[in-house]
């Protein structure tokens, strides 16, 4: 039922256009997994093998301690709609920090941005997605975009300084950059 792509299709771009929820993964030698859920306006597929992402504020950074020692990561999108399907990026990323923030004009003004990550896509790769629950009314919380605008850039960055600069497992996560 999988089938493997060199890169993105139309309808692989059409799709992820269409998802709410992403999923991000990866890991780093003697380091938990780290698996997680991504949304708001915060994704963008570039190319056929390029996608980026906008990270933004939240308790952890592991994704940031994760690329600085294994560039390796996964991006997954699950349809909770009526087509079945499951879509997985594979690839390298590297961290980009606002000292390197080019990229960010991809994306609105998002309050609590922190880092982007640059994607380059070695394989995509569908699956059926058949066992994968349908839910109705998705939308956005607000709640993350108001904690930010609360925080103003130098609670952010405060933030960022205590709770950012090392992963669970006491990885440097390069926050620094941004202080």
């Amino acid at each position: 039922m999988a089938k493997q792509f060199d890169a993105f299709t139309e309808d692989h771009r059409a799709f992820v256009a269409e998802q709410h929820i992403f999923f991000v993964a990866t890991s780093a030698p003697g380091a938990h997994h780290n698996l997680s859920p991504k949304g708001m306006d915060s994704l963008r597929i570039l190319g056929p093998n390029r996608l980026i992402w906008l990270n933004l504020t939240g308790s952890g950074n592991e994704t940031a301690a994760h690329l600085a020692l294994d560039p390796r990561m996964t991006v997954m999108w699950c349809s909770f709609g009526t087509r079945p399907l499951i879509l997985r990026a594979y690839g390298t990323a590297k961290t980009l920090h606002r000292d390197d923030w080019a990229l960010a004009q991809h994306f609105p003004e998002t309050p609590g941005a922190r880092q982007i990550f640059d994607m380059e896509v070695s394989l995509v790769q569908t699956s059926c997605g058949y066992a994968v629950p349908t839910f109705e009314g998705a939308q956005e919380r607000p709640v993350l975009r108001s904690w930010a605008e609360g925080k103003g850039p130098e609670g952010l960055r405060t933030y960022w300084d205590t709770r950012n600069r090392q992963s669970i497992d006491g990885l440097p996560t390069g926050i620094e950059a941004n202080l």
